[in-house]
């Protein structure tokens, strides 16, 4: 995909890289082989973070303050870092771009999200980050979570290749600050603390329509696609679905307990939002 060059002042960041916490072991701490695989990518592509701090770290506190960018590293300077960075930072800014007119024509109030760098752990207004949670969106403070270092994972471990499917992580995400804005996240959380054994199935709409919304963001940008790029994005979709994730962690898919959606429901998704470049096609998700 053939992205703009951010513009730093058009960009919200901050780098927790290099600022000191204990690091979270890659391996033997976490568990091994396909095991490690299958729950790195289990908890990418914007799970509740209540639920997966709780999961990595039961009883610990939540912070509504973000830990100040290390060394006071400008936006300039934290998207240079490495290729993985600064592709992340050109994928924000078309981001911002695409969907800040959106919002202007809805009459919806827009803010821009942060973009978090961080390695191996990191602290968020969720919680402490870690890199086995995979990329994700706090709703408490707006911003975006990412080690990069879950880009290499995704090319030589998930088999998820190609800078769109990067960018892919980095549009989900986005599209839960979209949900954020426009309080479907609210109501949703809401309607999860009602309805306790419906958690499950309403975090798969969520994330479907999260697909949805990346597919939408990739169409409105349709003439910076390189070819192949829809087939990267399609097989990434594929590769993070539950039922996925589930065999190769050696489970027997169980729809109840998917959160994300299957491999199937993934794809088409973000096909759904890639075909008609039009938000309002992602509502489907929220339908009773």
């Amino acid at each position: 995909m053939r992205l703009d060059e951010f513009d730093p002042n058009d960009v919200n960041i901050e780098d927790q890289r290099g600022g000191g916490g204990l690091p979270i072991g890659r391996g033997g701490q976490v568990g091994c082989g396909t095991i490690v695989i299958a729950l790195i990518a289990y908890f990418v592509f914007g799970v509740d973070p209540g639920q997966m701090i709780g999961a990595v770290q039961q009883g610990q506190p939540s912070t509504q303050q973000q830990a100040p960018a290390q060394g006071g590293a400008s936006a300039s300077e934290s998207c240079t870092v490495d290729a993985a960075s600064h592709e992340a930072c050109n994928a924000l800014s078309s981001l911002n771009k695409t969907w800040q007119p959106v919002f202007t024509a809805a009459k919806i109030p827009f803010a821009k999200p942060g973009l978090v760098f961080y390695s191996q752990s990191g602290e968020s207004g969720c919680g402490s980050a870690q890199s086995a949670m995979g990329p994700f969106y706090c709703p408490e403070d707006q911003k975006i979570y990412l080690d990069t270092d879950f880009f290499r994972q995704m090319d030589q471990q998930l088999g998820a290749t190609g800078q769109f499917a990067r960018d892919y992580v980095i549009a989900h995400e986005y599209g839960h600050h979209i949900q954020k804005l426009t309080g479907i996240s609210d109501q949703i959380r809401s309607l999860q603390s009602q309805n306790p054994s419906r958690a499950n199935a309403l975090s798969v709409r969520m994330e479907l329509q999260a697909d949805c919304y990346a597919g939408v963001w990739a169409a409105k940008n349709k003439d910076r696609l390189d070819p192949g790029d829809m087939e990267s994005g399609l097989n990434a979709a594929h590769q993070i679905g539950d039922d996925t994730l589930m065999k190769e962690a050696g489970r027997n898919p169980n729809e109840a307990a998917f959160t994300h959606g299957s491999s199937a429901q993934r794809m088409d998704a973000l096909h759904r939002g890639m075909q008609s470049a039009d938000d309002s096609a992602c509502d489907v998700y929220m339908k009773a």
